[in-house]
């Protein structure tokens, strides 16, 4: 087990995670908001080049947290337009990302029918 491998993804995702939380608490953007910032960040350091290299250094500290799912994005459509052309930025991102998607819808279906949700007082 490499566990300077574990380090590094532990201290990029919790840093990740530490700011998005110092935003939360200095500005009045909404945890939403914010979520649709990392994602666009992630798409634009993807687009770059630079996010790679964030990933080859930090593993799943860079791959799980939101701003992966841009990076994610960014890729497949990458690859799709090599592929098919202009067209593919249409369908790219998704087809690279719908394993996750796909989990996530099923696995909050899964959630729902075991657990009883109670609305918000």
């Amino acid at each position: 087990m490499d566990y300077i491998q574990l380090f590094n993804a532990f201290w990029v995702g919790g840093s990740f995670c530490a700011i998005a939380q110092i935003i939360i608490d200095k500005t009045k953007l909404t945890p939403a908001r914010i979520m649709v910032l990392y994602v666009i960040c992630g798409v634009i350091l993807s687009g770059l080049g630079i996010y790679q290299y964030i990933v080859d250094y930090a593993g799943a500290g860079a791959t799980v947290p939101i701003i992966g799912f841009g990076h994610t994005l960014a890729q497949g459509a990458a690859k799709a337009v090599d592929n098919k052309g202009i067209w593919g930025a249409l369908c790219g991102g998704a087809t690279s990302a719908a394993c996750g998607i796909s989990a996530a819808i099923f696995l909050g279906f899964i959630c729902a029918v075991i657990f009883k949700s109670k609305p918000k007082k």
